[in-house]
């Protein structure tokens, strides 16, 4: 894979950095495949990288001694996570596990942190990130809750677009029932349903092992 194509493709803010902070990301970047079910970075571990997702589909969960465990949030190709752990300088607070084969980006943490100080526009674009992942897990703690299993899809599959975490994703996603069953917590065939209901509401099309969303907002809206 070419690096410097794949990340002015699948990373928004390195077009923002100059030939010289350019030339160091690509430098101090490593990427991987990873089978489905790899966990990327486990939970207890030191950030030592920020993890971009140039191919594929991610998902960040936690657990419990017993077993028990529970998705917050999906990544698909385009978004980078991580950068949370890697300002305060502590071990991960989670888990990040492939849904599918993907392909993972690590920039190094020492880059990172240069970056922050020789960068404004960078600085600009992580935080313009932060604020939207707070929205993003605000509102997933409230759906959770408050939501039925259609309108839990319709918000998960939202996630997923979101402009500003995903930048230059198409409106369609390559992503299976089982996945999106993860990422809302709900069963296969429930999830089946739920996309069938949302189809019925001309959201979107569910084809076969991907969705195209029809009408974003209406997806965030969606049971409210």
């Amino acid at each position: 894979m070419n690096v410097i194509q794949a990340l002015h493709r699948h990373a928004a803010w390195f077009d923002l950095l100059d030939d010289a902070q350019q030339a160091r990301v690509v430098r101090d970047t490593a990427v991987a495949q990873v089978d489905a079910g790899t966990i990327i970075e486990h939970k207890g571990g030191l950030a030592s990288a920020w993890i971009g997702v140039f191919a594929g589909l991610i998902k960040v969960s936690v657990g419990t001694a017993d077993g028990k465990m529970a998705s917050l949030t999906g990544v698909p190709a385009g978004g980078w996570i991580g950068e949370g752990s890697l300002l305060k300088r502590e071990a991960r607070k989670y888990d990040i596990i492939a849904l599918r084969q993907s392909t993972i980006a690590r920039l190094r943490n020492d880059t990172f942190y240069w970056l922050l100080d020789a960068s404004i526009p960078f600085n600009r674009y992580l935080l313009h990130q932060l604020n939207e992942r707070v929205a993003q897990f605000i509102g997933k703690a409230e759906y959770d809750r408050l939501l039925a299993p259609d309108a839990r899809v319709a918000r998960c599959l939202a996630e997923l677009f979101n402009p500003l975490l995903y930048p230059g994703n198409s409106m369609r996603l390559d992503i299976t029932q089982e996945e999106i069953g993860y990422l809302a917590r709900i069963s296969r065939q429930r999830t089946n349903q739920a996309l069938r209901a949302l189809e019925a509401a001309e959201l979107l099309k569910a084809t076969y092992g991907g969705v195209e969303v029809l009408d974003l907002e209406g997806l965030r809206l969606y049971g409210l």
